[in-house]
């Protein structure tokens, strides 16, 4: 017998007044889950309590449904102030009926629901403990069936750090439950507890638990590797912003200084696009973990903390604007510009049918804009026309290929687009026609008085054609299949028919020089 029952047993002994109501009980938990004010929940096996953010689930709800409210509505950022401006558990209780919250989506983690499953199966109780609100809380617990109660914010309460460890000391006593948590808030639960169960600690809370407990086991978790940053900041990405060199190749302007500014925009160029990527699968959460192949994303499946990738978007945008300062300031004026646009299209365009696809359309021309005013040089508007469509037909693709992967996987209508499946014929009618009008502007330019200004045979441009036809024919009949990967412009970087065929076009234009 411990020397907690034998405590008890004396209070009772020379206590036996004591009434029933006099008794604690934990929140939210069954009544036979009491505190050691009852004989019986002190016989039962020693409970074992679990936190959510960071530990069962690898991401942050609050940060999640942050970001949702503010990706549904952009506006209710000034509402999300003032709600944090009355405590945590007021602004907590303001998102807490998020639309597209959906538990079984969740990133949870397979250690911690080993250690759960094993606890059960030893007839032990447990229970979950969360800084998250109730009605997020509630959802996961009945989703997972393997709680017997659970402990959570509330309008006015905020369930964390020295709070959650007094409602948890309330319901079991110290030392009267095991305890799973990942965090520095939650140092002062794991003082109390009789054993501490660490994952994904850093290594300054590692040595604080190790500091103040005895009894402590890390879980093994795998951390986050170059590779996986590399993903999230989308290097892959980055043959994109090699539209700022177009402008230098078509006014051939090859001396030290012209190089140096279109490299220096290209990166500028790409440390911005990281930081908005990151920005974008922070709203995108919950669609891409209900997508096909987005769900593998670092922010989507938890292999990287949202609370960092947070931190790294200042970072990256910062040193996007120190490199830009140090091209010219017409170059920041357009980074500025390509930043708001992709900003809106993240919380507002991308949301809206056909908007969405102009938008990232747009996005491809800003970066040949971009590189233009790296040079100091007047694009030509034969040229953004061109790009203009030719991006706008690739756009198009890429929703068309969404549908038909929506459409042989029997998903429904995706809630984050406003396109739905019986819209794919019109679609792929969209993408073919900006596709053929790119191709009737790049015949007009090789026709025009511009060509000839620029190029020394621009006679040869006109062979450069066919091989674009050929190309953007091919890419909607494999799309049509079903064999293109979601961003064709992905596909056109592994693909080599596509690297062949961007190649010979190259060596067109260069002929014609």
């Amino acid at each position: 017998m411990s020397e907690l029952q034998r405590e008890f047993l004396l209070q009772r002994e020379f206590l036996p007044g004591l009434q029933e109501d006099e008794r604690l009980e934990p929140t939210h938990a069954p009544p036979s889950a009491v505190c050691p004010g009852n004989l019986e929940s002190l016989l039962q096996p020693c409970p074992l309590v679990v936190d959510l953010d960071g530990t069962l689930v690898r991401s942050d709800l609050l940060i999640e449904t942050a970001f949702a409210e503010l990706a549904r509505r952009p506006h209710s950022a000034v509402d999300l102030v003032k709600a944090l401006c009355g405590g945590k558990a007021c602004l907590k209780h303001r998102l807490s009926q998020p639309s597209d919250f959906d538990p079984a989506l969740l990133p949870y983690d397979e250690e911690v629901l080993t250690v759960i499953r094993a606890a059960r199966e030893e007839g032990r109780p447990v229970y979950l403990a969360s800084a998250s609100h109730e009605r997020l809380v509630s959802a996961v617990a009945e989703h997972l069936g393997l709680f017997d109660g659970w402990f959570a914010t509330n309008e006015t309460t905020n369930c964390a750090a020295d709070v959650k460890a007094e409602q948890l000391v309330a319901a079991f006593g110290k030392g009267g439950f095991d305890y799973i948590g990942n965090d520095v808030a939650d140092l002062p639960v794991w003082r109390h507890a009789a054993k501490s169960y660490a994952i994904r600690t850093s290594p300054a809370v590692a040595q604080r638990l190790s500091r103040q407990c005895g009894n402590v086991q890390h879980l093994p978790c795998e951390k986050a590797t170059w590779r996986t940053w590399a993903r999230l900041l989308r290097v892959h990405q980055y043959v994109k912003n090699g539209l700022v060199f177009v402008p230098l190749l078509i006014n051939q302007l090859f001396d030290i200084n012209s190089m140096v500014s279109a490299g220096l925009a290209f990166l500028a160029f790409s440390l911005c696009a990281s930081g908005v990527y990151i920005l974008n699968d922070l709203v995108d959460l919950q669609d891409d973990r209900g997508h096909r192949t987005k769900c593998r994303r670092p922010l989507a499946c938890g292999d990287i903390a949202l609370s960092d990738a947070i931190a790294v978007i200042p970072i990256l945008l910062l040193l996007s604007l120190m490199v830009a300062v140090m091209v010219t300031p017409g170059f920041v004026l357009v980074l500025a510009g390509y930043f708001a646009l992709t900003t809106a299209y993240s919380f507002f365009f991308k949301r809206k049918m056909i908007l969405d696809v102009v938008a990232l359309a747009s996005l491809y021309t800003t970066r040949v804009i971009g590189g233009a005013a790296a040079l100091s040089v007047w694009p030509s508007p034969w040229l953004l026309a061109f790009m203009m469509s030719w991006f706008l037909s690739l756009a198009l693709v890429k929703r068309y290929t969404e549908l038909i992967g929506r459409r042989a996987a029997r998903l429904p209508d995706s809630k984050g687009r406003d396109y739905r499946k019986a819209d794919i014929g019109m679609v792929g009618a969209l993408a073919a026609g900006a596709g053929m009008n790119a191709l009737t502007l790049f015949a007009l330019y090789a026709a025009s008085d511009n060509a000839r200004d620029v190029y020394e045979r621009p006679g040869m441009l006109w062979f450069a054609g066919p091989v674009l036809a050929c190309w953007i024919a091919r890419i909607l009949m494999l799309a049509h299949r079903g064999q293109m990967h979601d961003d064709p412009v992905v596909f056109a970087i592994r693909d080599k028919v596509s690297l062949a065929t961007l190649g010979a076009a190259s060596l067109v234009v260069f002929a014609a020089m």
